[in-house]
């Protein structure tokens, strides 16, 4: 006989779990839009709220104690420190990971804010939240953001001046960008003059620009971080690198392993496996797009004709092998800036002083004399 089911005590693990109550926002420019959910998963209100601080900040303190759910964009490192300043619980969701938001086929602004309050209060770890950088660190890397963008307006400018001259039949000198503006102010014949000297003295000022950015980011890495010079003593790693990588990791303890941090960057391949179908696919390409694109430019340096031998350069030559393949040199390349992050991590978490032969020396290998 069956034994009644009324007689069988449930295990506290089989207990209900009371559930906080969840305030799902979707962030826009403008204004945004909230769905407020009791733990049991009934509504409790929805609506929108402009996209103001004090507007925010009453909605947030209404609500204090309680869960809120957005993901990450623009506005979500502001609204992110703004909701734990008025006692909220803050998870910033990860646009990478709820695919049933961005590729929802009835995507509504409120249908997303309640989709972030049912995965906040049922499973955050479908969210797969993400920490923000502090406002100062954002304020800091700011300025290098600040350069690359002063970089690439002067790259356009040149080439600017550079086709027009071609156009008229004449060629500008192959000069370094920071001599461009005084070098070819005497390429430029007389009928051009008018619309390109302007250009040349724009280029002029950018490059004075730029300079002043380059001595400030010196400057935070000598007063605000000094483990950039830690950092810097790898080939290739310079102020720029090590301080967008800093700024960006922020804590090196938020790791578990130096392996976490290639994935972090987006340096690691993606998978895709099935049964027995287990192809070789590109890297994820996640995480921040400019400290990936400032490793991968040192792990050229590295691998380049005026790169020193390391271990990193004998790793990366490994892969290359031969040199004809250009698609093994292309592995080579975010190889090594995936095992520089990994060398970079372990350097500040530990405080060691970098040694470019540490693996040769461990193997028995040659060294340079």
């Amino acid at each position: 006989m069956a034994q009644s089911t009324a007689s069988i005590p449930i295990p506290a693990t089989h207990m209900s779990v009371e559930l906080p109550t969840t305030l799902g926002l979707d962030l826009s420019d403008r204004q945004a839009h909230f769905h407020v959910q009791q733990g049991d998963g009934r509504t409790l209100t929805t609506g929108k709220v402009a996209m103001e601080r004090d507007d925010l900040a009453k909605l947030f303190a209404h609500w204090k104690g309680c869960r809120l759910v957005i993901e990450a964009g623009c506005h979500s490192p502001w609204v992110s420190r703004l909701g734990h300043e008025c006692g909220l619980e803050v998870m910033v969701a990860n646009p990478r990971q709820i695919e049933l938001i961005t590729k929802s086929d009835r995507k509504t602004d409120p249908a997303d804010a309640k989709a972030l309050a049912d995965l906040g209060r049922s499973n955050p770890k479908l969210l797969a939240p993400i920490a923000h950088r502090t406002r100062e660190a954002q304020a800091h890397l700011a300025v290098q953001r600040a350069r690359n963008e002063a970089v690439r307006n002067r790259t356009g400018m040149i080439n600017h001046v550079r086709g027009v001259l071609k156009s008229h039949g004449h060629r500008a000198p192959s000069v370094s960008p920071e001599c461009f503006g005084r070098r070819a102010a005497a390429s430029i014949p007389p009928d051009l003059t008018a619309a390109l000297q302007p250009m040349l003295k724009l280029i002029e000022a950018v490059n004075t620009q730029i300079k002043s950015y380059d001595k400030e980011i010196v400057r935070l890495g000598s007063e605000q971080y000094p483990v950039v010079h830690l950092l810097q003593r790898i080939a290739g790693v310079g102020p720029i690198v090590s301080l967008c990588f800093v700024l960006t990791l922020e804590d090196p303890r938020r790791f578990e392993g130096g392996r976490d941090v290639g994935a972090f960057v987006g340096l690691v391949p993606r998978k895709k496996s099935s049964g027995k179908s287990d192809p070789q696919l590109h890297i994820t390409k996640a995480g921040d797009r400019e400290l990936r694109r400032l490793l991968v430019l040192a792990a050229n340096y590295i691998l380049g004709r005026f790169g020193p031998d390391c271990d990193l350069r004998r790793f990366g030559m490994r892969i290359i092998g031969s040199g004809t393949d250009k698609t093994a040199k292309k592995r080579a390349r975010v190889a090594v800036a995936r095992k520089l992050a990994v060398l970079m991590h372990h350097l500040w978490r530990t405080g060691e002083v970098y040694d470019p032969f540490y693996m040769a020396k461990k193997r028995g290998e040659p060294l340079p004399a």
